[in-house]
């Protein structure tokens, strides 16, 4: 498994995820919406982590700088 999200990518990532934990817990989502929105976020959260997200390769999107 090659990296491939860029630093960019992965903080911009890991800002979604952390705004939508913060929406869920001041209360301004909730419901059906508020779950899907948060499996969104873990799942944002995890690939950043990772440095993997396995769309990329079936979309061509390669943000990794080259070494």
């Amino acid at each position: 498994m090659n990296k491939n999200m860029g630093n960019t990518d992965k903080m911009i990532r890991l800002a979604i995820a952390a705004i939508i934990v913060a929406l869920y817990f001041a209360n301004v989502i909730s419901g059906t919406v508020a779950v899907v929105l948060l499996i969104v976020g873990v799942v944002m959260a995890l690939t950043s982590l990772v440095g993997f997200c396995p769309l990329y390769p079936l979309l061509g999107i390669n943000t990794c700088k080259k070494k």
